[in-house]
């Protein structure tokens, strides 16, 4: 039974763990950061536009590399297009800050919706892991193995609250270069850390000899009449 437990952990980290989208999202917003900066500072005209446009060639780049890697294309547009909208809507409002709108108006949503799926009884942590592994819903006729995800799925709320935490204040501040710095440091490492923590969440609410989320256990009976 431990070689079950041992094949599980890993296969449920290396389906959260998502290290090197994580690190790639933030290369445009140290673009955007570093650009802005130096453009205000030598005085050049637009730096917004400087700075958005930075952005937009460096999350090109990334997604060019990406997909040479093999990553998903469907993937990779989707993160090239949310750099250039957050460019186009700091360029239209005509503040630097605005270009986290979008990274904070998705943490805030996507908080609402992982809250929602716990309510609901369709952890969103479940259909993620469930759908990578092929296991489509099967996951949800194992009443423990459902709990397990409906606790993990809290850290993975906890994570866009503590980034709202930050995010909003700086916001309101008009902390340019602040918000970069919180972007880029509560990307990968905070990402890592739910991945760390959903494991052992998970795993308090299965039984001994639980072969974990590869190995869903069939219904039980008083499952059935309950």
């Amino acid at each position: 039974m431990g070689s079950r437990k041992d094949a599980a952990e890993p296969g449920l980290a290396e389906v959260l763990g998502g290290r090197g989208g994580a690190v790639d999202a933030t290369v445009p917003v140290v673009a955007f950061v570093a650009a802005f900066t130096l453009a205000d500072a030598s005085g050049w005209a637009s730096p917004i536009a400087w700075a958005g446009g930075a952005a937009v060639l460096v999350g090109a780049v990334v997604a060019v590399v990406r997909l040479v890697r093999g990553g998903r294309p469907r993937a990779v547009l989707f993160g090239l297009l949310g750099v250039a909208v957050a460019a186009l809507i700091a360029l239209y409002t005509g503040r630097a800050v605005d270009f986290f709108l979008v990274q904070i108006v998705s943490n805030a949503a996507s908080a609402l919706a992982w809250a929602v799926s716990i309510a609901v009884r369709w952890p969103l942590l479940g259909l993620v892991v469930g759908t990578v592994l092929g296991q489509r819903t099967r996951w949800r006729r194992d009443p423990d193995l459902l709990r397990g995800y409906q606790r993990a799925s809290w850290v993975w709320v906890g994570q866009y609250l503590v980034r709202l935490a930050v995010f909003l204040p700086l916001y309101a501040a008009d902390a340019v270069v602040a918000l970069g710095i919180a972007r880029t440091v509560l990307t990968w490492p905070l990402v890592a850390l739910c991945v760390a923590l959903s494991w052992p969440v998970l795993r308090s609410a299965l039984p001994a000899g639980h072969g974990g989320p590869r190995h869903p256990a069939p219904p039980r009976e008083d499952a059935h009449e309950a």
